[in-house]
């Protein structure tokens, strides 16, 4: 799970630029062998395959109203006034990811829409994605291949360029803008600018923090980048109890601390499942902090994972409890159910809890840009395959045993 919250964020607006252009070129998904009854989701007015929505868990109009003025006007002010009005630390932070990640696919298309200048080894120049900051980064190449602003920043983003010159005391600014620097750094770079950019992305983060103390999105910011960058198991910590003073039981800044813990990153899935365990043990009430070990046991799923036996232990079938639990518990607007929800769906098919699953189905139908689905080529195709056994296996005895789910 070292990319999870990339790929969270990145799945999240993705469909802002691109999603025209996919609906035109996907067919509709299907789940190969399945009847054809089952496959047609108008039967059971689901969404069809064409027109779910990849890019977002669930929905937030007010992020789409905004970010889409944003983008069709360059003009910041839409997506600043949203997070001025977002005192929700979970919403907040959620929202930052996103508009970060926007911004980020917005520069990578800005790029591609040129033909690259090749340097000497025949990559394309500035590939490195440079940030959006005023003045160059000594020995770094500044702007896409084919064009830049006069100041140095490239043209793709210049929402973000501008909110950041125009504004560079507002904290909402500070948080997205630290945040596309570690998308820029998790985006292919090389691994000396993949540091500097990362350094860059904490000492912005620790900027926002200064100007919005109680607000714990900027420390998880810090932490993100600190993840990426390796850092001492003794400094991640500290940097942990940080946000844990501002908000101790935040499920964003859990997701973004356990890969440090896993057996990916800079420890194991005993030292994982131990962290996640005791989060879930320390929840409160309301809390969506009991389905954390299912993202624990998700993130060290073995490669072969299809043997029906090993969702059906105890560990797997305790972390599936969990998250349903606090799917029951949590108000039903937490701004971070949808994720849950999104893989709770692929664990209770893959365990054939046909039934659960359907519920699933019915909770989050419509959106896709989540874990599991954006781990596959197509999220779409991914979901609707594991949508239509969830009818299969809940309409009769083997309705949907002859097909296997997608491995991922």
């Amino acid at each position: 799970m070292e990319a999870l919250l990339f790929l969270i964020a990145i799945a999240a607006v993705v469909g802002l630029l691109v999603v025209p252009a996919v609906r035109r070129r996907r067919a509709p998904a299907t789940a190969g062998g399945l009847p054809a009854r089952i496959t047609d989701p108008d039967r059971y007015g689901f969404v069809p395959p064409e027109r779910l929505d990849v890019r977002l868990p669930g929905p937030d109009p007010e992020l789409i109203e905004a970010l889409e003025e944003t983008q069709r006007t360059q003009d910041w002010q839409p997506v600043a006034r949203l997070l001025a009005l977002t005192d929700d630390w979970e919403l907040r932070w959620q929202r930052v990811q996103s508009l970060a990640g926007a911004a980020s696919v917005e520069l990578a298309r800005s790029r591609t829409s040129r033909a690259p200048a090749r340097d000497g080894s025949g990559a394309p120049a500035g590939a490195s994605g440079p940030s959006l900051s005023k003045e160059p980064s000594p020995g770094r190449a500044e702007g896409a291949a084919g064009g830049t602003h006069p100041e140095g920043a490239p043209e793709g983003a210049r929402w973000l360029r501008d909110w950041r010159s125009s504004s560079p005391r507002d904290v909402g600014c500070a948080q997205v803008y630290a945040q596309f620097l570690v998308w820029q750094a998790l985006g292919g770079t090389g691994s000396a600018d993949r540091r500097i950019i990362l350094e860059e992305a904490r000492e912005i983060a620790r900027e926002a923090v200064r100007l919005a103390p109680a607000d714990p999105t900027g420390h998880i910011t810090d932490l993100f980048a600190a993840r990426a960058l390796g850092v001492r198991r003794s400094d991640f910590e500290a940097l942990w109890q940080e946000v844990r003073r501002r908000a101790p039981h935040h499920m964003g800044a859990h997701l973004v601390a356990l890969p440090y813990w896993s057996a990916k990153g800079h420890g194991s899935r005993e030292d994982a499942y131990a962290f996640a365990r005791q989060a879930a043990g320390e929840a409160p009430q309301g809390s969506l902090l009991p389905a954390l070990p299912l993202f624990a046991v998700y993130d060290h799923l073995p490669e072969a994972n299809m043997v029906r036996g090993l969702y059906r232990s105890a560990v797997v079938e305790q972390a599936i409890d969990g998250a349903g639990y606090a799917l029951h518990h949590a108000p039903g607007d937490h701004p971070v159910a949808p994720h849950v929800r999104h893989l709770l769906l692929c664990f209770l098919v893959r365990a054939e809890r046909y039934a659960e699953a359907l519920e699933q189905v019915r909770a989050v139908d419509g959106y896709v840009g989540a874990l599991p689905w954006v781990d596959g080529a197509d999220p779409a195709a991914e979901y609707a395959a594991y949508r239509a056994l969830a009818v299969a296996g809940h309409e009769g005895p083997g309705g949907g045993a002859a097909a296997p789910p997608p491995a991922h």
